[in-house]
């Protein structure tokens, strides 16, 4: 089973910058579980769901050649809790690539108020012997294909994504 900590993508520019969003509902059993009488969406969710979406960020300006795996949470902070009924919007920007990686700074947001802050990092990992294939190509494009982000992602030009192209 896949867990999707985004509902959808609002805004993706092709090895730039997404915007994401999660509605916190009580339908989701987390709510209840994590501190049973008080429903909040727990940070580390949070953080998973800024990670999926600046993953995917990274993973398609990598054409998806490369596997793309969270390695390191630089920092995160958060200023209150999410509960039921908020939307959580996240904003992912590349800050550099590097062969073995990227940084990428991240923000969540509730309507106006600034929710938390993170840098993360993505290790980038050849597939092989010792690195296992995490995704088919095929099944991850239906999964961006749910997610909407060929409704909305660019290239850097401004022109449309195609799915499953580098265009």
């Amino acid at each position: 089973m896949r867990w999707f900590w985004i509902d959808r993508f609002r805004k993706f520019v092709r090895g730039r910058s997404a915007t994401a969003v999660k509605n916190v509902t009580l339908a989701e059993e987390h709510l209840h579980d994590h501190f049973p009488g008080v429903a909040l969406m727990p940070n580390t969710l949070v953080i998973e769901g800024m990670a999926q979406t600046a993953g995917l960020l990274v993973a398609d300006s990598l054409g998806f050649k490369i596997q793309v795996v969270l390695a390191k949470i630089a920092k995160a902070d958060f200023r209150f809790d999410a509960v039921p009924g908020d939307t959580i919007e996240y904003a992912a920007k590349i800050m550099e690539t590097m062969d073995g990686g990227s940084l990428v700074s991240v923000t969540s947001h509730v309507g106006e108020r600034l929710h938390g802050e993170a840098e993360l990092f993505f290790a980038h990992l050849e597939t092989g012997v010792v690195v296992p294939r995490l995704f088919k190509t095929e099944e991850m494009h239906c999964w961006l294909d749910s997610l909407r982000i060929y409704d909305v992602a660019v290239n850097e030009d401004g022109s449309p994504v195609v799915r499953g192209t580098g265009t």
